[in-house]
C-alpha cells in the first residue's frame, strides 16, 4: 500500500477543499491517503509517507509562511525515495510563483525528494471564496495524475 499525506494551510478554506478534492482523484485501492492542515502535522510524520502533497494559498506571490516552515523542516529529514507534488490557490493572474517557489524551495532544501509532476493552480473568485467554477476538476485530475506518476507498490 503507498501512503499519501496531503498537506496545507487554509485560512477561509479553499486551499483545504482542493486538497481533499486531489485526494478524491487519488482514491484507488492502493493508495492511503490522509489529507491533513499544516498545524496537525509535524514534519517527522512525513518520513512514514511514500507521497507528499503540500498545498498553499498565494500569499503575494508566494507559499505562507506556515507551509514554506514545514518545507524547511522536511529538509531536515531523510526523504530520499519518496514523492513530492505541491499546490496553491489564487486569485490574482501570478497564480503560479507560490507553485514554483514551492518546488524551488524542495529542490533546495531536500534534494533528495523527488517531484511526481509540475504543480498545479487553482483559481478562487476572491479571498474567502468560492473556488471558480471548472476548478475543483482540474484538482481531481491532479490526483489522478499523481498516481499516475508514482510507483504503486513499496518495499
Amino acid at each position: 500500500m503507498v501512503k499519501a499525506i496531503i498537506v496545507y494551510e487554509s485560512k477561509y478554506g479553499n486551499t483545504r477543499l482542493v486538497g481533499e478534492t486531489i485526494a478524491e482523484g487519488m482514491k484507488v485501492p492502493e493508495m492511503d491517503i490522509t489529507p491533513k492542515e499544516v498545524r496537525e502535522v509535524k514534519p517527522e510524520e512525513a518520513v512514514g509517507y511514500d507521497v507528499i502533497i503540500i498545498g498553499s494559498p498565494n500569499h503575494m506571490g508566494q507559499q505562507v509562511g506556515s507551509i514554506k516552515k514545514f518545507i524547511d523542516r522536511l529538509g531536515k529529514l531523510n526523504l530520499s525515495e519518496k514523492y513530492a507534488a505541491v499546490f496553491d490557490t489564487y486569485m490574482m493572474k501570478d497564480y503560479e510563483k507560490a507553485v514554483k517557489k514551492m518546488e524551488k524551495q524542495i529542490s533546495e532544501k531536500i534534494p533528495d525528494l523527488k517531484l511526481a509532476l509540475p504543480g498545479v493552480s487553482i483559481k478562487v473568485l476572491n479571498m474567502k471564496g468560492p473556488v471558480a467554477e471548472g476548478e475543483l476538476s482540474k484538482a481531481k485530475e491532479f490526483g489522478a495524475k499523481i498516481v499516475q506518476s508514482i510507483p504503486r507498490t513499496t518495499e
